[in-house]
């Protein structure tokens, strides 16, 4: 499939999560997935096509260095050693969404945008968060993120209507909200929210249990490029604009809780939480540096949702899944 036919199907723009997706629900034993991580490649792949080197998803991206300061809140939420008093150094990557990597910037396929986050941990040991700049998803479990799809990937301009992708829609009103939700193009990588659409258990010293999401906030507060400027942005301004913002100053990020009450649906990443949680606030993240080699970096870096530390556990069953299928399209990209 051709990139100028994607671009007729935005609906692909729930692909970005998978690849860079109340208390009371957490205590539910959820459906056991079926779907194996060769089979959601795969399907990635029936989407996109395959680029080998690259990503199946999220394919164009840069790499950037910074640290995280943890602020004195978070260890009141979590034990977590990177959420403690010492700053600890972090590797970044933002990214297009797409599995197209000369896919424009400009693109609409290019949103939402992707930030992955590795923190080194003392010791040698690592902890990974991977977000999109949505508040949400389209799909409850990682079956139907599979069926949406293969209902895409058959839904090209020759296919006959009503397509799958007509009749899946037709049968999941938060997926067709989530792709028909409008993405406007940034001013920059710094000047998005990002957000961790599934659910992890925070667990802090004193054994107090509190279920999150994460959200990345702009220190300068979310800015929209003007349409004026939009239509004469750059092919690649994202990246080209990221590496020349680190050179003058920091770039930085808070990183934010967003706290579950009960009733609030843990194992479903297609519920988003209400603004007015409650939010604590874990820290910041300074970005000072693009990395010396992107691409190499790019080529090496494994970032897994699954990956966390002690004091912090996945409480979403997508989590699991996403963590499996990435080391396999890693392998792919790295034969």
């Amino acid at each position: 499939m051709k990139v100028s036919e994607l671009r007729k199907h935005a609906a692909i723009s729930a692909v970005a999560v998978f690849v860079g997706a109340g208390v009371a629900a957490a205590q539910e034993k959820a459906a056991p997935t079926s779907s194996t991580p060769e089979q959601m490649v795969e399907a990635i792949n029936g989407v996109f096509g395959k680029h080998p080197g690259f990503r199946a998803v999220h394919a164009k991206g840069v790499v950037l260095e910074g640290v995280f300061t943890p602020n004195p809140a978070a260890a009141s939420v979590s034990k977590a050693v990177h959420l403690q008093k010492t700053p600890v150094p972090v590797t970044i990557r933002f990214s297009d969404f797409a599995g197209v990597p000369t896919i424009p910037d400009t693109d609409g396929m290019a949103r939402p945008h992707g930030l992955a986050i590795k923190f080194h941990l003392p010791g040698g040991g690592e902890t990974d968060i991977v977000a999109h700049s949505f508040n949400g998803f389209p799909v409850a479990t990682t079956d139907e993120f599979r069926a949406l799809l293969l209902a895409l990937a058959a839904s090209g301009p020759d296919a006959p209507k009503p397509t799958p992708l007509d009749a899946f829609l037709g049968t999941h009103p938060i997926a067709k909200t989530f792709l028909t939700t409008p993405k406007p193009l940034p001013v920059s990588y710094a000047t998005l929210p990002y957000y961790g659409v599934n659910s992890f258990k925070f667990t802090n010293a004193k054994g107090d249990v509190a279920y999150v999401r994460y959200q990345f906030l702009p220190a300068g507060g979310t800015q929209i490029m003007p349409a004026d400027q939009a239509a004469k942005a750059d092919a690649d301004y994202l990246g080209k604009e990221i590496r020349d913002r680190v050179t003058h100053e920091p770039v930085k990020l808070e990183m934010v809780a967003q706290i579950a009450k009960s009733g609030d649906k843990i194992e479903d990443p297609s519920i988003a939480w209400p603004d007015s949680r409650r939010t604590v606030d874990l820290g910041t993240i300074e970005i000072t540096k693009a990395a010396a080699d992107s691409a190499a970096a790019e080529k090496s870096l494994l970032f897994l949702p699954g990956a966390v530390t002690a004091g912090i556990d996945a409480a979403d069953p997508m989590i699991d899944a996403r963590s499996a299928a990435y080391p396999l399209d890693f392998s792919r990209r790295n034969p």
